[in-house]
């Protein structure tokens, strides 16, 4: 029963919430105002969270990349001298590998998803009550997603979207 008073307690205090902000309007604009910063200062913090995240999660492809490029050596350098049996092992061990970077790659994606998710949401806030007005897109849904394309095509991809973002930190940065 304990519950049963803190409803009341709460309920009572949402009575009173609502009947000043009732009276007094110009602090119901406040309050959502203070509300949507709140929101938009969540957004951003989630958007730096989720720039970081996929920063690792790219910087960790590239690392298995050159594992992989380093063990398709060995199965090639393996298979030159004769010895079958470690190269049939090593092969193995790449395809495991892929595996992996195709797992890492489906991270990198979805985070990708969350990161344009959050984008639109503060292109929304923007739009609803700041002063700059992007052009806000409707929200993707998020079940949308098709079959991940085969390792060849995630990785040429994935450089291609390296290579955008190395201009971008470029050109925001003349200094380098």
């Amino acid at each position: 029963m304990s519950s049963s008073w803190f409803d009341q307690l709460e309920a009572q205090l949402d009575r009173q919430l609502e009947a000043f902000l009732g009276s007094h309007p110009e602090q119901q604009v406040l309050l959502e105002l203070e509300e949507r910063q709140e929101r938009q200062r969540r957004l951003n913090r989630q958007r730096l969270q989720i720039q970081g995240q996929a920063e690792r999660a790219r910087q960790s492809l590239l690392d298995l990349a050159a594992e992989i490029t380093q063990w398709q050596q060995r199965v090639e350098r393996a298979r030159k001298a004769g010895a079958e049996a470690l190269a049939d092992q090593a092969d193995a061990h790449v395809r495991q590998l892929m595996g992996q970077g195709r797992d890492r790659w489906q991270v990198l994606n979805d985070l990708g998803l969350t990161f344009r998710q959050v984008e639109e949401q503060l292109a929304e806030l923007e739009a609803s009550g700041g002063p700059a007005t992007p052009s806000g897109g409707r929200p993707k849904a998020s079940g949308d997603r098709s079959e991940p394309p085969d390792l060849e095509q995630a990785w040429a991809s994935f450089e291609k979207e390296q290579a955008l973002e190395d201009l971008r930190r470029q050109r925001r940065s003349p200094g380098a």
